[in-house]
């Protein structure tokens, strides 16, 4: 079982090393950029994508949100890899992982493969985090005097 716990902490901390580093592989787009490409999805019908652009656009468009967000999926997942870490890695993690679930959740629902996947890998989440629930129970549970 130990085994099968390390497999499920280097493929989460994968997934988030690579979604990290995919954060500064493009140039932000000017905002100018971001309004010609939404212009291109005024249609009723194509409103999810219009959501979805200018969601992600927003965040990039901060100057700080999409690269922040970028390091803390890139360190988090490099304490999720490493063995003495790993605990704090997927407490860490375990926000950002709800976050692009429910993104796929509400706003790429008819991706029912990147649900599906996002969906395991918050999953793997929680089990990591719960897995060690020896480390943070006694912050739940008050004892009787």
């Amino acid at each position: 079982m130990k085994v099968v716990f390390i497999a499920l902490r280097l493929i989460l901390g994968g997934f988030m090393i690579y979604g990290g580093i995919q954060k500064f592989q493009k140039p932000i787009p000017s905002p100018i950029e971001v309004v010609e490409k939404a212009e291109k999805f005024k249609a009723p019908e194509k409103e999810s994508t219009l959501q979805k652009i200018l969601y992600i656009s927003g965040a990039k468009q901060t100057g700080y949100f999409w690269e922040v967000l970028g390091i803390c999926e890139l360190l988090f997942g490099l304490l999720l890899v490493f063995q003495g870490t790993g605990f704090i890695g997927a407490l860490f993690l375990l926000p950002i992982t709800l976050h692009i679930f429910l993104f796929h959740l509400f706003l790429e629902s008819d991706e029912m493969g990147e649900l599906l996947q996002t969906g395991g890998l918050f999953a793997v989440n929680i089990l990591l985090v719960l897995k060690e629930r020896s480390k943070w129970k006694h912050l739940l549970w008050i004892k009787p005097i």
